[in-house]
């Protein structure tokens, strides 16, 4: 998988095209990613003893498809790919600028 944490990313499919946030978990067996504000639901916590029930608002997770890593130079989507650097490590890079991202 291409996307890493703290990547700021843009969702391209799905209810909440055209948002972007930050990529909060990456889970790579299953290629979904959580991003930060978005795909939200309600979990309902019922109650227990003395502590009333309250709802709590969390993000769900997206398929990584539908989402697309922002290059800040442009401020537009972008494909990421790879790169050995001068010192021999592979760094991931900006396909359209040829830039290095930088996490």
């Amino acid at each position: 998988m291409k996307l890493q944490k703290n990547d700021m990313v843009k969702v391209t499919a799905g209810k909440d095209k055209g948002k972007s946030g930050k990529i909060l978990r990456v889970y790579p067996k299953e290629n979904k990613v959580i991003v930060e504000g978005v795909n939200m639901y309600v979990k309902h916590i019922k109650k227990q003893g003395q502590k009333s029930g309250e709802r709590v608002i969390k993000e769900r997770s997206l398929p990584s498809s539908n989402v697309a890593i922002l290059n800040p130079d442009t401020n537009k989507i972008d494909r990421v790919g790879y790169m050995v650097d001068d010192t021999g490590n592979k760094v991931r890079i900006y396909k359209k600028t040829k830039k290095v991202v930088m996490v």
